[in-house]
Protein backbone atom coordinates (compact mmCIF):
# COMPACT_ATOMS: atom_id res chain seq x y z
CA UNK A 1 0.00 0.00 0.00
CA UNK A 2 1.14 3.54 -0.66
CA UNK A 3 1.32 6.12 2.10
CA UNK A 4 -1.63 7.96 0.57
CA UNK A 5 -3.74 4.79 0.67
CA UNK A 6 -2.74 4.22 4.30
CA UNK A 7 -3.61 7.84 5.18
CA UNK A 8 -7.04 7.40 3.61
CA UNK A 9 -7.49 4.13 5.51
CA UNK A 10 -6.48 5.79 8.80
CA UNK A 11 -8.92 8.64 8.08
CA UNK A 12 -11.70 6.07 7.58
CA UNK A 13 -10.84 4.29 10.83
CA UNK A 14 -10.79 7.59 12.71
CA UNK A 15 -14.12 8.69 11.22
CA UNK A 16 -15.64 5.55 12.71
CA UNK A 17 -13.94 6.06 16.09
CA UNK A 18 -14.75 9.79 16.28
CA UNK A 19 -18.42 9.27 15.44
CA UNK A 20 -18.97 8.28 19.11
CA UNK A 21 -17.89 11.77 20.26
CA UNK A 22 -18.74 14.49 17.71
CA UNK A 23 -16.91 17.17 19.75
CA UNK A 24 -13.62 15.65 18.51
CA UNK A 25 -12.52 16.05 14.89
CA UNK A 26 -9.59 14.99 12.74
CA UNK A 27 -7.20 17.74 11.62
CA UNK A 28 -4.43 15.84 9.85
CA UNK A 29 -2.71 12.48 9.35
CA UNK A 30 0.97 12.22 8.36
CA UNK A 31 3.25 9.25 7.80
CA UNK A 32 7.02 9.52 8.04
CA UNK A 33 9.31 7.17 6.06
CA UNK A 34 9.94 5.18 9.25
CA UNK A 35 6.23 4.19 9.35
CA UNK A 36 5.62 6.69 12.13
CA UNK A 37 1.95 7.66 11.85
CA UNK A 38 1.09 11.06 13.34
CA UNK A 39 -2.56 11.86 13.94
CA UNK A 40 -3.66 15.35 14.94
CA UNK A 41 -7.05 15.61 16.66
CA UNK A 42 -8.82 18.67 17.95
CA UNK A 43 -12.02 19.18 19.88
CA UNK A 44 -14.48 22.02 20.28
CA UNK A 45 -13.66 22.28 24.00
CA UNK A 46 -9.97 21.33 23.74
CA UNK A 47 -8.21 17.98 23.62
CA UNK A 48 -7.32 16.12 26.79
CA UNK A 49 -4.36 13.79 27.26
CA UNK A 50 -6.79 11.06 28.27
CA UNK A 51 -8.73 11.60 25.03
CA UNK A 52 -5.54 11.29 22.95
CA UNK A 53 -4.56 8.12 24.81
CA UNK A 54 -8.02 6.61 24.31
CA UNK A 55 -7.99 7.26 20.54
CA UNK A 56 -4.36 6.09 20.30
CA UNK A 57 -5.22 2.70 21.86
CA UNK A 58 -8.33 2.21 19.73
CA UNK A 59 -6.62 3.23 16.48
CA UNK A 60 -3.50 1.16 17.24
CA UNK A 61 -5.69 -1.93 17.64
CA UNK A 62 -7.42 -1.25 14.31
CA UNK A 63 -4.07 -0.74 12.55
CA UNK A 64 -2.74 -4.02 13.93
CA UNK A 65 -5.89 -5.82 12.71
CA UNK A 66 -5.54 -4.25 9.25
CA UNK A 67 -1.96 -5.67 9.00
CA UNK A 68 -0.79 -2.94 6.61
CA UNK A 69 2.73 -3.02 8.05
CA UNK A 70 4.74 -6.26 7.96
CA UNK A 71 5.46 -7.63 11.43
CA UNK A 72 3.71 -4.63 13.05
CA UNK A 73 6.54 -2.32 11.96
CA UNK A 74 4.87 1.03 12.73
CA UNK A 75 4.48 3.56 15.50
CA UNK A 76 1.51 5.77 16.24
CA UNK A 77 1.27 9.21 17.83
CA UNK A 78 -2.07 10.87 18.54
CA UNK A 79 -1.98 14.47 19.74
CA UNK A 80 -3.53 17.88 19.39
CA UNK A 81 -1.99 20.06 16.67
CA UNK A 82 -0.31 22.42 19.16
CA UNK A 83 0.44 26.10 18.74
CA UNK A 84 3.21 25.55 16.21
CA UNK A 85 0.77 24.06 13.70
CA UNK A 86 -1.33 26.40 11.53
CA UNK A 87 -5.13 26.26 11.63
CA UNK A 88 -6.45 24.05 8.84
CA UNK A 89 -10.16 23.63 9.45
CA UNK A 90 -13.13 25.91 9.88
CA UNK A 91 -13.87 24.35 13.29
CA UNK A 92 -10.37 25.30 14.48
CA UNK A 93 -10.96 28.92 13.51
CA UNK A 94 -14.37 28.83 15.22
CA UNK A 95 -13.00 27.50 18.52
CA UNK A 96 -10.25 30.15 18.57
CA UNK A 97 -12.49 33.20 18.31
CA UNK A 98 -11.28 35.83 20.78
CA UNK A 99 -7.64 34.69 20.67
CA UNK A 100 -4.64 36.44 19.14
CA UNK A 101 -3.68 35.15 15.72
CA UNK A 102 -1.11 35.88 13.05
CA UNK A 103 -2.36 35.52 9.48
CA UNK A 104 0.02 35.15 6.56
CA UNK A 105 -1.60 36.12 3.27
CA UNK A 106 -0.77 34.66 -0.14
CA UNK A 107 1.51 37.65 -0.88
CA UNK A 108 3.44 36.73 2.34
CA UNK A 109 2.30 39.88 4.16
CA UNK A 110 1.29 39.30 7.79
CA UNK A 111 -1.48 40.69 9.94
CA UNK A 112 -1.69 40.04 13.67
CA UNK A 113 -4.67 40.70 15.87
CA UNK A 114 -7.67 39.22 17.63
CA UNK A 115 -9.82 36.75 15.75
CA UNK A 116 -13.26 38.36 16.00
CA UNK A 117 -15.45 36.13 13.85
CA UNK A 118 -15.52 33.34 11.29
CA UNK A 119 -17.87 32.99 8.32
CA UNK A 120 -18.13 30.37 5.60
CA UNK A 121 -15.82 32.42 3.39
CA UNK A 122 -13.32 33.96 5.79
CA UNK A 123 -12.49 35.67 9.05
CA UNK A 124 -12.49 39.10 10.67
CA UNK A 125 -9.24 39.99 12.44
CA UNK A 126 -8.95 43.09 14.66
CA UNK A 127 -5.50 44.68 14.43
CA UNK A 128 -4.37 47.36 16.89
CA UNK A 129 -1.71 49.80 15.70
CA UNK A 130 0.03 52.43 17.81
CA UNK A 131 -0.46 53.26 21.49
CA UNK A 132 -2.35 55.72 23.67
CA UNK A 133 -3.66 58.70 21.64
CA UNK A 134 -2.25 57.32 18.38
CA UNK A 135 -3.96 53.98 18.89
CA UNK A 136 -5.83 52.78 15.81
CA UNK A 137 -8.03 49.68 15.64
CA UNK A 138 -8.57 48.16 12.20
CA UNK A 139 -10.96 45.29 11.42
CA UNK A 140 -9.67 43.24 8.49
CA UNK A 141 -12.11 41.00 6.60
CA UNK A 142 -9.98 38.24 5.11
CA UNK A 143 -11.19 35.56 2.71
CA UNK A 144 -9.93 32.01 3.23
CA UNK A 145 -8.91 32.04 -0.46
CA UNK A 146 -6.37 34.79 0.34
CA UNK A 147 -4.96 33.19 3.52
CA UNK A 148 -1.77 31.16 3.27
CA UNK A 149 -1.75 30.20 6.96
CA UNK A 150 -3.05 31.25 10.36
CA UNK A 151 -1.31 30.54 13.65
CA UNK A 152 -2.62 31.24 17.14
CA UNK A 153 -0.28 33.44 19.16
CA UNK A 154 0.30 33.26 22.91
CA UNK A 155 0.24 36.76 24.38
CA UNK A 156 1.49 37.44 27.91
Amino acid sequence: MTNEEIIQGVRGMLAELLSADPTYFLVDVRIKPTNNIKVFLDADQGVSIAGCAQYNRALYKKLEEAAWFPEGDFSLEVSSPGLDEPLKMWRQYQKNIGRHAEVTLLDNSKIAGILLSVTEDGIVLEETKGKNKKKEVIAHSLLFDNIKQTKIQVVF
